[in-house]
């Protein structure tokens, strides 16, 4: 029976409340860019908005997941399992958290970026963004993927994109030792509570790219066992 037949047994495949939780897992972490831009700008009413942006998509986000989980059949006929399904769900549910997390610490005591690691920090941040992009490109031919059977071209491309995203996530493994680094040298000058505080932003924010390759690699093994 054809992929698509199959899915049609069900009234509602699982595939598309998991984009839409990507989706929405994504614009959630695109967020804390403009509200780390009005954290280094010191604009903290802006900031807030950004925050609460933040907190609000990633409520949205757990409202997916939870109608997804409740829908979610105990036997699903189709070339991926259900625990597969819920391993992906949860990775990228918890990219939604640890944005939020970020956004609440730094609010919640106003933690300015220390002056001349601004760029090196916004940089890194968006290259972790990149991962989660890769993640939402990767799930987002989910759908494509099980239409074809997991065969062909649209292989070779989800293939691609996990290669892409282990690199992007390597990038910022380097990133994140060159800002302790340089947060280490002027730490001294600094408050001692807003150093710690600023050491778990930048590992929280590392997690960011951790998670979207966890994505990726439960894709991956979703591809190899069809």
């Amino acid at each position: 029976m054809p992929v698509n037949s199959i899915l049609g047994v069900f009234a509602k495949s699982p595939i598309k409340p998991l984009q839409e939780h990507i989706n929405t897992v994504k614009e959630c972490t695109n967020t804390l860019i403009p509200f780390l831009e009005a954290v280094i700008a010191k604009d903290w009413a802006a900031a807030n908005k950004y925050r609460d942006k933040v907190s609000k998509l990633e409520k949205d986000a757990d409202v997916i997941k939870r109608d997804l989980r409740m829908s979610l059949p105990g036997g699903l006929f189709m070339p991926v399992e259900r625990g597969d399904i819920l391993e992906v769900l949860t990775h990228q549910d918890k990219i939604a958290n640890k944005a939020k997390d970020i956004a609440g610490r730094m609010i919640g005591r106003e933690l300015e970026i220390p002056a001349g690691l601004e760029n090196d920090f916004l940089a890194y941040t968006k290259r972790c963004i990149d991962a989660v992009e890769q993640a939402h490109e990767a799930i987002n031919e989910l759908d494509e993927l099980l239409e074809s059977g997991f065969r062909g071209r649209e292989v070779e491309l989800v293939a691609k994109m996990i290669q892409r995203l282990d690199r992007i996530e390597d990038d910022t493994d380097a990133m994140q030792i060159q800002l302790r680094r340089s947060l280490f040298e002027i730490e001294k000058d600094m408050n001692p509570v807003d150093v710690i505080v600023l050491y778990k932003i930048i590992e929280w924010t590392g997690d960011l790219a951790d998670l979207a390759e966890r994505v990726g690699s439960r894709l991956e093994l979703m591809l190899a066992r069809a």
